[in-house]
């Protein structure tokens, strides 16, 4: 079996090659170095030499809540660019299953909670994020259409917010999780007496270890068949106060947190609805606790070694 990974050297990529390596897949790795996704002849004529059997679409323009309300014309362009070539060259070279990975984000600003699969085009969206969230909705209708004129068993699925080993540590660009994790870190090491976080602290997040979702796409490229994206998450939130709490702990930061309440909170709340996954037989496998403390050991080696993207 030959699977293209697209964004294999990423936080989700690298996960994703990692599991399937221990099936037995035969991986292509894609990423900038390799191939510019948002050429649509050169994806094109990539994947038609190689005729993968599988195509899963992990590559993305992605970024916190600073980055997509400051970029939205980069978030909402090159992320339809990259899915829309991906999809047409696996078409064309008759790729028998394409995995989208799109994003929580999708769902309605105030959708009810634990958000299940069909609230998707219920509500407005946040409006911090709306330009990747309209990426993502505009890539999961182009993966149902080509299942509804082709009669593809192609999927979408919907991750939480995610962390672990080789994410975005970009105090600009990254997401929460990896921006906290890095500032208390450095905060730690340089005797500061205290750290500032952005927002009240008050809005309340769901966050999935990378591996645990590596193994959720193995299951449902194995058991799932439906045009409606399947949720992948733990289906537990935690406020982004009780989180920063927990990062300062596991790095052993003991000054004062102090909360810019001039920053956006973003959305506030998001927790998903698993009961669909967990019906094919998959629950997440790693505790936050145990996953901050490994991404910690993680980003402590990779930014003595310069293997992290700062």
């Amino acid at each position: 079996m030959k699977v293209l990974v697209a964004g294999s050297t990423g936080l989700v990529g690298t996960a994703l090659t990692k599991v399937f390596k221990s099936y037995g897949y035969e991986i292509i790795g894609v990423n900038r170095k390799v191939l510019d996704l948002t050429d649509f002849q050169e994806t094109t004529d990539f994947i038609c030499n190689l005729r993968p059997d599988i195509v899963v679409d992990a590559a993305a323009f992605v970024g916190g809540i600073a980055a997509n309300n400051s970029r939205p014309v980069e978030f909402l362009m090159q992320n339809l660019q990259i899915q829309n070539n991906l999809m047409a060259a696996a078409h064309k070279s008759n790729v028998n299953k394409f995995i989208f990975l799109a994003s929580s984000c999708v769902y309605p600003k105030d959708a009810p909670q634990p958000i299940k699969e069909e609230y998707l085009l219920t509500g407005p969206l946040e409006e911090t994020n709306s330009a990747y969230a309209i990426a993502k909705i505009a890539g999961i209708e182009m993966l149902n259409s080509y299942r509804k004129e082709f009669g593809l068993k192609w999927i979408s699925l919907m991750p939480t917010n995610l962390y672990g080993p080789f994410d975005n540590f970009n105090l600009e660009t990254s997401h929460v999780l990896p921006a906290l994790l890095r500032k208390f870190l450095e905060a730690k090491k340089n005797g500061k007496e205290f750290v500032e976080v952005w927002g009240t602290g008050k809005p309340r997040r769901e966050f999935l270890h990378v591996d645990d979702l590596a193994s959720a796409v193995q299951v449902a490229l194995e058991g799932y068949d439906s045009s409606l994206p399947l949720n992948v998450g733990t289906g537990k939130d935690i406020s982004i106060y009780e989180l920063a709490i927990k990062i300062a702990k596991i790095v052993g930061f003991h000054g004062e947190i102090k909360w810019n309440t001039g920053r956006p909170d973003g959305t506030p709340q998001k927790v998903l609805d698993i009961s669909r996954i967990s019906s094919l037989g998959w629950r997440p496998s790693i505790t936050l606790d145990d996953g901050i403390s490994s991404t910690l050991t993680w980003l402590e080696i990779a930014m003595e070694t310069g293997g992290v993207r700062l």
